[in-house]
């Protein structure tokens, strides 16, 4: 039927305005609230410390640390590349170890019994110990024990939710890659797998603020000199605790660098798989 004389007939209307505001929206609930906490937390610390009369030795003010921060700068960023590259590459071998080991204890059931009291095992190995005896074994100029500390602490999560993926497919599934006479590869890459993609990013935001943190305290016990656990060490032996403090805003930035970039790969994979 045609439109009167006169009328004209309505536009389509997009939704991609109103999906757009949707997503700054919801980046904005997401975003602001931890913002605003933050910014009256640093507000009240300031107000704690400079009200109580509190020592800088025991707790230095914010806006002191600040100072600090941004006088170091360059010190602070070249202590965050070294120790950044220590847990990235930490990061990226001890993730691909642990699912690599995690898909073969689910097709082998004698592996996965054999590895679970082993993995359990690593699970509780303290850094603390362990960092002088790798310094021992590859040299106090080598970086290498110190990635294998972070590569040591991400495996773990990385294997067990992993592993905990893998077995979450559906016994439907199972039965139907069955009645194609697929192998077990064959049903692990095509069903398996993507069932665990999820479980895969989780136990990698996990671990990615681990790799952080172990490379840091590795970084304590020995090692060449450089990286933000030996800075924090050093300003706090020579009584400079707000340069101490510094570095620690800068692991802290770091170890948020690290979640941020692991959060923004699982949110690009899952936005390019296919959905059903």
């Amino acid at each position: 039927m045609s439109a009167p004389a006169g009328v004209r007939p309505a536009a389509p209307v997009s939704a991609e305005p109103a999906r757009s505001g949707a997503a700054r929206s919801g980046l904005s609930r997401t975003v602001l609230p931890p913002v605003l906490l933050g910014l009256v937390a640093i507000l009240f610390w300031q107000g704690a410390v400079t009200v109580l009369a509190i020592k800088p030795f025991i707790l230095p003010g914010p806006f002191a640390i600040g100072e600090q921060f941004s006088a170091n700068l360059q010190n602070v960023l070249n202590g965050m590349v070294v120790t950044g590259r220590n847990a990235l590459i930490g990061l990226v071998l001890g993730a691909i170890v642990g699912v690599l080991l995690a898909i073969l204890s689910a097709l082998v059931r004698l592996f996965d019994e054999m590895a679970a009291p082993v993995v359990a095992a690593f699970a509780v190995v303290p850094i603390v110990a362990l960092a002088p005896v790798l310094y021992t074994m590859f040299g106090a100029n080598a970086e290498t024990a110190r990635q294998l500390v972070a590569a040591l602490a991400v495996f773990v999560p990385v294997y067990f939710n992993t592993l905990k993926g893998l077995r979450m497919v559906r016994p439907v599934h199972r039965d139907l890659m069955r009645s194609y006479a697929a192998s077990s590869w064959q049903a692990t890459k095509t069903v398996t797998l993507p069932t665990a993609v999820p479980f895969v990013f989780t136990g990698l935001r996990i671990a990615s603020s681990l790799a952080v943190i172990s490379a840091l305290i590795a970084e304590y016990f020995g090692g060449p000199v450089g990286g933000l656990g030996k800075s924090i060490t050093s300003a706090a032996s020579s009584s400079n605790y707000g340069l101490a403090w510094a570095y620690v805003l800068g692991s802290i930035i770091l170890g948020l660098l690290f979640y941020c970039a692991a959060l923004g790969l699982e949110k690009l994979v899952s936005r390019r798989a296919p959905t059903a």
